[in-house]
């Protein structure tokens, strides 16, 4: 595979906005404190971390054994890279302080030979390298990688970074396809991308060849993870007893990634695996690659994602299951995935800007992401259903993973501090710049000033959105001398309905269609000023026939956001609600809403349910009638912070007059 050059540094962009500024000092004054006290074991009634004291213990500073789950190093790296996000716009000396003593202590449970891994040191030494399938050690320092590359970008401190790149040495050194070296890799995949990001700040290839071995090796045959299996007797860590041979397919082994046609297996395991495979198809040029990472985008997205951008059907395995199987009520759709989606789309932006991306990118972001936590930044979801009843959830062992209200913590608690690094890293996520076509991208609409290097040298954005509850952005350009061609590029989303009007210092201009980016190229003035106006009409939203989950019913989106029925505005059972599908949705901006947030309102209809007494079934044209009733949609980020109760996204239509 041929090499490019150390990858560009990325574009500098500070957030300001009305609607994310809320997250980002969220993240900075709750949840980056209150994640610390988890992992340290503060949280009252909350399930224990022991990953700070693991730490303490393989340094040699306390004494016990190790606790929590195999891979429970990873919440450390999160958190820390979360900091590192953070400290690079928020100076903190207090927190820079602890983050260092963290980094100290994870320095001191290093081997000589580079090696970290508390699990293997504290509770099964000898053992490393075994059981790759299930032991989850280079998913551990590929997270630690990224910890490292943030807190150095961050704060400039190179400790963690030599740390591990120390390790990143040792592991090049037992991995590959020379002799005594192991042509394997891990069952979950991070490593791979990690070693990319790695690659950008020290400029060593060798890292980048490491990354490719690992995509390259999985999914050759006769398949690695069988032999491992067969060598420690066909036991398994997990099972805790001999298992019969796994599906290839759950670790998306079953055969060389750039054969692959369809997402499968674990779904975080799965995006992250497409997100090194589009890491690398930019730098090495990789034609097969690159169509692989289109397929696997498509079968994805077009057939395997949720209205809100949630990925993963079943809790079996946390996974994918199959073409439009997607179930709203026992629904996974687990945080970390739609992370790893958001990933693998911002990946695919800087390989092919291309609208689609960036529509996926927000839909998750939207709704998935920041509907996972609570506006109080102290209570999560795993996993993130469409649909809740809470006494299923209590006594449906099929629903117990659906949980009705946020959680402090868990004991696989994976999806919190991802959370952090995300939305502490959002302004990563705004643009990319082409260089070559001396283009500046704009796939996210999110007040912000920014600095992008382009080759006629820096341009100076700043960014005013009214988003997500007016359709208005401006922009004011400041070009690098005083009149610069380039070209400016905004998306066209897919919400807007081709509603997109483009004025230029008050004078309407026309735009050129490139893949979904409106594209104007000028010689740009100082202070020009640009409006982009964007349609924000709400819709009732249909699913495809194959979609049975959602047969006979509709959802609501406005704008990039998904709604949903909360049984605080609408009574219950949900179940019982109708809505006509030429309905009017009337949309009212309400201050007092969690921070303030656009509520829609529609007629709609509710059987009488009383009225059935104690019959279960009843000939339909027996049936009470139905009465009218006035419904009410909030933003689906929002549910589920007003107490518990029943919620649904999708809901039964009628034909008539709404």
């Amino acid at each position: 595979m041929e090499l490019s050059s150390q990858a560009k540094d990325k574009p500098a962009v500070r957030i300001r906005d009305d609607f994310w500024d809320f997250y980002m000092n969220l993240v900075r004054d709750t949840v980056i404190p209150y994640q610390w006290d988890a992992l340290n074991d503060r949280i009252a009634d909350a399930s224990p971390s022991y990953a700070i004291q693991n730490f303490r213990i393989a340094a040699g500073l306390a004494e016990g054994e190790f606790g929590g789950m195999i891979f429970q190093d990873s919440d450390v790296a999160k958190w820390l890279e979360a900091v590192g996000y953070s400290l690079a716009s928020h100076p903190d000396p207090g927190l820079e302080q602890t983050a260092d003593e963290v980094i100290d202590l994870i320095a001191a449970a290093q081997r000589e030979d580079g090696y970290l891994n508390t699990y293997f040191t504290l509770k099964e030494p000898g053992k490393e390298w075994t059981n790759l399938q299930e032991a989850h050690e280079l998913y551990c320092a590929g997270h630690m990688m990224e910890a490292a590359v943030a807190y150095y970008e961050g704060t400039g401190k190179r400790k963690l970074l030599e740390v591990m790149c120390r390790f990143a040495d040792y592991i090049d050194s037992v991995f590959g396809p020379g002799p005594g070296q192991i042509r394997g890799y891990d069952g979950h995949q991070e490593i791979e991308l990690a070693l990319v990001k790695l690659y950008r700040v020290t400029g060593e290839e060798r890292y980048l060849r490491l990354s490719c071995f690992f995509i390259d090796a999985r999914g050759e045959q006769p398949s690695f993870f069988t032999e491992e299996w067969e060598k420690r007797g066909r036991f398994s860590y997990w099972a805790q007893k001999k298992t019969a041979a796994s599906d290839l397919s759950y670790w998306q082994a079953h055969e060389p990634v750039r054969l692959q046609t369809a997402a499968v297996g674990h779904a975080v395991r799965a995006v992250y695996m497409y997100t090194a495979m589009a890491d690398l198809a930019r730098l090495a040029g990789d034609g097969p690659l690159l169509e692989a990472c289109r397929r696997l985008w498509h079968n994805t997205t077009a057939r395997q994602m949720y209205i809100t951008g949630g990925i993963g059907s079943t809790h079996h395995g946390e996974a994918f299951s199959f073409d439009y199987d997607l179930p709203n009520d026992t629904v996974y759709a687990e945080t970390c995935a739609s992370i790893g989606l958001i990933f693998f789309a911002n990946r695919m932006l800087l390989l092919e800007p291309r609208s689609e991306y960036a529509d996926v990118l927000e839909r998750a972001l939207y709704n998935n992401v920041i509907g996972s936590m609570s506006r109080d930044g102290k209570h999560y979801f795993y996993v993130n259903p469409l649909e809740v009843w809470p006494e299923a959830s209590q006594k449906n062992p099929g629903r117990h993973h659906v949980k009705a209200v946020r959680q402090k913590w868990f004991g696989c608690s994976c999806c919190p501090p991802n959370v952090a690094r995300l939305l502490a890293s959002l302004n990563d996520y705004i643009y990319t710049v082409s260089e070559q076509t001396n283009t500046v991208y704009t796939h996210l609409f999110i007040g912000s000033e920014a600095q992008l290097d382009l080759a006629c040298g820096t341009v100076k954005l700043t960014q005013e959105s009214r988003l997500p509850w007016e359709g208005t952005v401006r922009f004011k350009v400041f070009p690098p001398a005083a009149a610069s061609e380039f070209t400016l590029a905004l998306r066209i989303p897919d919400w807007c309905n081709g509603e997109a009007a483009l004025s230029i210092n008050g004078s309407a201009v026309t735009y050129e269609m490139q893949h979904g980016y409106a594209a104007v190229t000028r010689n740009w003035a100082e202070g020009d000023e640009v409006e982009w106006k964007l349609g924000l009409e709400a819709r009732l939203i249909g699913a495809k026939p194959e979609i049975r989950a959602n047969a006979g019913k509709a959802a609501i989106q406005r704008g990039p956001i998904v709604y949903c029925l909360e049984q605080a505005d609408n009574g219950s059972p949900l179940t019982a609600v109708t809505i006509a599908r030429d309905a009017e949705l009337d949309a009212r901006y309400e201050a007092e809403l969690l921070g303030g947030a656009v509520v829609l309102e529609s007629k709609g209809q509710a059987e009488d349910g009383a009225a059935w007494e104690d019959a279960p079934y009843r000939p339909l044209d027996s049936l009470p009638q139905v009465k009218n009733v006035r419904l009410t949609a909030v933003p689906y980020y929002l549910w589920g912070n007003r107490g518990q109760g029943e919620m649904t996204v999708w809901i039964r239509t009628t034909e008539g007059q709404g």
